[in-house]
């Protein structure tokens, strides 16, 4: 009896499979293979990449706070509402996704740079200036991170079933209330999905950061600004601290497997 619950594929298609594997797998290998693990200790107890470590994750939490706090709003309007443009608004909330790294720094010196269009007014009316300071690794964090939030939660939205929504209006639950202990609930898988997403690629960021905030040590250098700053003068240690951003990047990802592409696609786990 032929076993129906896995498709057959021609073993032509394997070929190529492998290759795509291999593609992902051997830059890791090459990682692991190449890494001085006897510097290790020295690179644990160095203030240099700790400062960067700490600045990282300081930030990417605050990062992943705010955009909970704006993308589940952002998300709900998206995915339930009739907005006019809702295509297009979609399109610009999630446009830096597919940005070069450098262009999204660039966009954002031109707003908030002090010649920026925003920038210039906050500089000459309260003195505030953005750029080259932790609030601007904060926003290009932002920028770029929280598309995936507002993604994974939109689709996980518009797939969610309504009804014990609208039973709940039903029995005179007020709008806030249903939010609260309906919906949300209802897509709570996706929102922690998107929320840790959002930080993963916030505490990755590099290009829109190093071009919007700069590179200055323990202000705005954060560890991938560190990596890049080792891999000119010391190799060995830029392919550890690699390493240690590959760790947490995959530790999130085999935790998330049964969330994020279910909820990137609109199916349920």
């Amino acid at each position: 009896m032929s076993d129906t619950r896995r498709p057959s594929v021609p073993r032509l298609v394997l070929v190529p499979a492998a290759l795509g594997v291999a593609l992902f797998a051997l830059p890791v290998i090459g990682l692991v293979s190449r890494a001085p693990w006897s510097d290790l200790a020295s690179l644990i107890t160095d203030p240099a990449p700790r400062s960067a470590l700490v600045l990282s994750v300081v930030t990417s939490l605050v990062t992943t706070a705010i955009a909970l706090a704006l993308g589940v709003p952002l998300a709900l309007v998206l995915a339930r509402t009739r907005l006019p443009g809702r295509g297009v608004v979609l399109a610009v909330c999630t446009l830096s996704m597919v940005l070069p790294p450098v262009v999204a720094g660039v966009a954002l010196l031109s707003a908030l740079g002090r010649r920026g269009v925003i920038g210039r007014l906050l500089d000459e009316h309260l003195g505030l200036t953005i750029p080259f300071t932790p609030a601007a690794v904060v926003i290009a964090q932002l920028f770029v991170a929280m598309p995936f939030l507002v993604v994974t939660l939109e689709s996980a939205l518009r797939s969610a079933d309504r009804a014990p929504e609208e039973v709940a209006r039903t029995l005179g639950a007020r709008p806030w209330r249903v939010l609260a202990t309906v919906t949300l609930p209802s897509v709570r898988g996706a929102l922690g999905a998107g929320a840790v997403l959002t930080w993963a690629r916030a505490i990755g960021e590099f290009g829109a950061t190093i071009t919007f905030a700069g590179n200055l040590p323990g202000v705005t250098r954060t560890l991938p600004s560190e990596t890049y700053l080792a891999l000119q003068t010391d190799p060995g240690r830029a392919v550890l601290l690699s390493l240690l951003q590959v760790g947490v990047s995959l530790a999130v990802l085999l935790a998330l497997r049964h969330r994020w592409v279910p909820a990137l696609t609109g199916r349920r786990p």
